[in-house]
Formats: C-alpha cells, structure tokens, sequence
C-alpha cells in the first residue's frame, strides 16, 4: 500500500532541492497558481509564462525547420529531375522544350526562354540592352522596360535573370522571367541557375 504523501514533506524537500524544477521545465509550465498578490507567486507566475512562451518559441522554430527542409527537398527533387531529362535528351530541340517546360511547370517561372544567337545577333543585342553576355555572365534584377523587351516578348515581365550559354558557334541565353518587379532583385537565384548553365553547356558541346 503506497503512503499519500504529506503536502508539508514535498514543501520541505523543495526546499532542500531548490533546483529541482531545472531539469524538469516541462513540468513547471504545467503548475497552477492562485490568484494573489504576494511578491513570491508573482515571480513563479512570471517564470511559468516565460516557460511557456520559450516553448511555444521552440515549436514554431521546429515547425520553421520542417517547412524549410521541405522546401529543399521539394527544390532538389525538381532539380534533380531537369538535370537528368536534360542529360537523356538526345536533340537541341528536345533540351530546349524539356527547360522551358521543367521552368515553366514545376518550379512556376511565369516566363521561360533558352534561345540561340549567332555573334552577330548578339551584338545587336548587346547595344541595344547595353548588357554583356559574355561567358559566365549572368545578369538577375529589375530592369526597364525598354530592356526587357529586347529579351522578353511578355510586356507583363518586370524582373529577371539570363544566364549566357557559350557554344561552338553560337551563344545561347536561358531567360527566366517574372511579373513581380522584386523577384530577382537579389542574387540569391543565381548560383543554381548558373549550375543548370553549366550543365546545358557540357550536353549541348557533345
């Protein structure tokens, strides 16, 4: 038969062991407290709702790590899926629609382009955007209108990214366009853009 225990000997061994709740926060968020005025349940009142808004904190952080790793995964699935059709195409023409199709479907790009210039083409059109495609250029941002339109056949575009694609004997440009004039003012796009430039530039040298 289990002894009930006595309110007045958990009182005194709290006291001997003031740091029992430390490892056992779980616990204090769960107390209860009568309404009163005296100084000491004022500061375990204080202490219970800190403990409960710092776990309240950790929950929305864990749920932020698992949006995010989401996210990523979501991210590499789809880019892994563009890098090896892109890799089984055996046609320029099938490359070029597989990109705008992959850009277009699953990662929701509004606008999609990967078109081929001679030199001379892209000199016109160079002076007429005052951009260089040279290779490893790329250029991500929100430009005017009077740019965007030499690169872009939607007048609804208001921010970009074009990466050059050097060949052989051509040079090819992957557009990526958005409605949103803040899309890509930052660079932070660009590094897995460049990747898939990269590889169309190994697959396209073949």
């Amino acid at each position: 038969m289990n002894k009930k225990l006595d309110p007045k000997e958990v009182e005194l061994f709290l006291l001997d062991n003031l740091d029992f709740f430390e490892s056992r926060e779980s616990l204090v968020s769960e107390l209860k407290f009568k309404d009163t005025s005296s100084n000491a349940s004022s500061i375990l009142e204080r202490q219970v709702k800190k403990l409960r808004v710092e776990h309240n904190n950790l929950i929305d952080l864990i749920s932020s790590f698992m949006e995010t790793a989401s996210i990523n995964e979501d991210l590499f699935n789809k880019s892994k899926k563009l890098i090896l059709e892109i890799l089984s195409s055996d046609t320029k023409d099938k490359i070029i629609n597989t990109v705008i199709e992959t850009f277009r479907d699953e990662f929701k790009i509004d606008s999609c382009a990967l078109d081929f210039y001679k030199n001379k083409e892209i000199d016109e059109l160079e002076n007429n955007t005052q951009l260089s495609f040279h290779k490893g250029s790329i250029h991500c941002g929100s430009f005017s209108k009077e740019k965007i339109k030499y690169l872009f056949e939607d007048e609804k575009i208001e921010s970009i990214v074009v990466a050059t694609v050097v060949l052989k004997d051509e040079i090819g440009l992957l557009k990526l366009g958005s409605f949103d004039r803040t899309k890509y003012l930052g660079d932070e796009d660009t590094t897995f853009i460049e990747y898939i430039r990269d590889i169309l530039e190994r697959k396209l040298a073949i």
